[in-house]
């Protein structure tokens, strides 16, 4: 049985700019073959069990040959495996997509093409260049800047390029950079041509450096630009002043890190990302299930003598039910129960399973929920409380004040992580990191805990810390970390909007 292979345009470094058909063949592959310029965010489309091959070229040090690539397509598809080949921009734009089809025709596997963003397209866009404009050219050229400059016959028309094209985008050129100016230049491009590098386009890594044809050189060796990085040359660079705006985001150029649970995570990460943050996830702790399930079974069984069930978080909310309909029950075993949350995410989580919040206090910590039931008659009255095993007493223990029968259960435990201490640690003491954000007391203690304590004030000098609450930033200051900013409302969204008016502020 044959297999087949895709050729897959992995675009030019934002993970989002992939197609569509692209994450579906992904995510159909049972081999996934992935170049240095193909994004890795793009391997969580791939299913558990598809074999992960990395293939990359960088600087000219190859993992594989071309041709031993090739060879490895057509041996995975022979032996009847679904192959998508990932690879940066575009397949058929000095991609070398051409080359691999080829060997796919002769050795009788079949294959599609699906064509992707290329960086000669998408990095110029990310700087504000339009290769385009009505008012200063109607054509383009892509070229290779790759060409070997000792040759003894250039398989480019340099006079061409030079006098008939408005704008020219060299692909894979910046070691040859000083070549191609000086061949620019003699051939009739006047040395004051505007020339734009984009070094790692579409990512939070972009650096854009602009100059002349005269000045370019000089310039990219002060500005310490390497590969990858792309050539625009053509008098529609002088649009970027104007029209740049990938590198005018907020936090464009910080790096964050994120210490949550990685299946919580991702909210936080798309907020920053989408304000221009690189977002560094090292989560410090892990959500999992209670060590037993008894005391929650048995909960479960006696819903009909509570009155009120309340949830503190989003984990509450999503163990709770699902160990609730693994049981084989439904939301109609609630009965008549009332319900209360902390914040409006909670509150959400809670309507999705069918269920409106019959209190929501003003703000998001325990000691606000015992303040809203101020308003309601608990004495004698049976409350399930199922949350974190390692919450904090203050709820059950005002609720019992004031005259309630509390039982709480651990539906869910946090785990320090460990895995990630070497590589944070790493960053940590390169100065690589602009800011850290914690949203949990859990978060905190267990980032505290990764660092060496004879050192850890060295190693966190200059970098700021963000809090999503006063309770989550008292937690950090006793254990000698200094927070700078807390978040007003105790939420994501919060927590975000604190940090963009950290920044916003001028001394910041």
């Amino acid at each position: 049985m044959k297999g087949k292979v895709y050729l897959i345009g992995a675009g030019p470094g934002d993970p989002g700019l992939v197609t569509v058909k692209g994450t579906e063949c992904i995510r159909a592959a049972d081999v996934v073959v992935y170049d240095y310029l193909a994004s890795p965010a793009l391997l969580q489309y791939a299913h558990g069990d598809a074999e992960i091959i990395y293939v990359g070229k960088k600087g000219g040090a190859h993992t594989l040959p071309q041709e031993d690539i090739n060879a490895l397509l057509v041996d995975k598809a022979k032996s009847g495996r679904i192959v998508a080949r990932l690879k940066g921009g575009d397949p058929f734009i000095f991609g070398r997509g051409g080359e691999e089809a080829e060997d796919l025709i002769a050795a009788g596997v079949p294959f599609e093409v699906v064509p992707g963003v290329t960086s000669a397209i998408a990095a110029p866009a990310y700087a504000g260049i339009p290769l385009t404009h009505r008012k200063f050219t109607s054509t383009v050229a892509f070229v290779t800047g790759h060409e070997d400059p000792t040759k003894e016959t250039s398989s480019i028309d340099w006079a061409s390029i030079a006098k008939g094209i408005g704008t020219t985008v060299f692909l894979m050129g910046i070691r040859n950079l000083p070549h191609i100016t000086t061949q620019l230049i003699r051939h009739g491009k006047p040395s004051e041509t505007p020339v734009a590098l984009v070094r790692w386009g579409t990512t939070t890594a972009q650096v854009t450096v602009t100059g002349t044809l005269a000045t370019i050189a000089g310039d990219a060796e002060r500005a310490g630009i390497k590969a990858p990085a792309v050539i625009v040359v053509g008098e529609v660079v002088g649009l970027r002043g104007s029209l740049k705006w990938f590198e005018n985001r907020p936090l464009f150029g910080k790096t964050i890190v994120v210490t949550r649970a990685r299946e919580q995570a991702s909210d936080l990460v798309a907020k920053l990302t989408a304000l221009g943050a690189e977002c560094v996830e090292y989560p410090t702790i892990a959500v999992t299930p209670p060590e037993d399930w008894k005391p929650v079974d048995r909960a479960i069984e006696s819903l009909g003598s509570y009155d009120w069930l309340i949830f503190t978080s989003v984990n509450g909310v999503s163990f709770f039910f699902n160990r609730l309909f693994d049981g084989g029950r439904d939301i109609r075993a609630l009965g008549s129960i009332r319900t209360a949350c902390i914040g409006p995410v909670t509150a959400k989580k809670l309507f999705e399973r069918g269920i409106r919040c019959d209190v929501l206090p003003d703000t998001y910590q325990a000691e606000s929920v015992v303040a809203a039931f101020g308003n309601e008659s608990i004495a004698g009255k049976n409350i399930l409380l199922p949350r974190a095993r390692e919450a904090r007493p203050v709820l059950p223990v005002e609720l019992t004040k004031m005259g309630a029968q509390v039982d709480e259960v651990a539906v869910y435990q946090t785990q320090q992580v460990l895995e990630h201490a070497k590589p944070l640690l790493g960053q940590l003491r390169e100065r690589a990191v602009d800011l850290v954000t914690f949203t949990s007391s859990s978060t905190v203690k267990n980032f505290k805990s990764l660092l060496p304590e004879k050192d850890f004030k060295d190693i966190m000098e200059g970098v700021t810390l963000a809090s999503i609450g006063p309770i989550t930033t008292d937690t950090a200051g006793k254990l000698g970390l200094d927070v700078h900013i807390t978040a007003e409302t105790y939420t994501i969204p919060g927590l975000v909007d604190a940090i963009l008016k950290y920044y916003r502020t001028p001394q910041n």
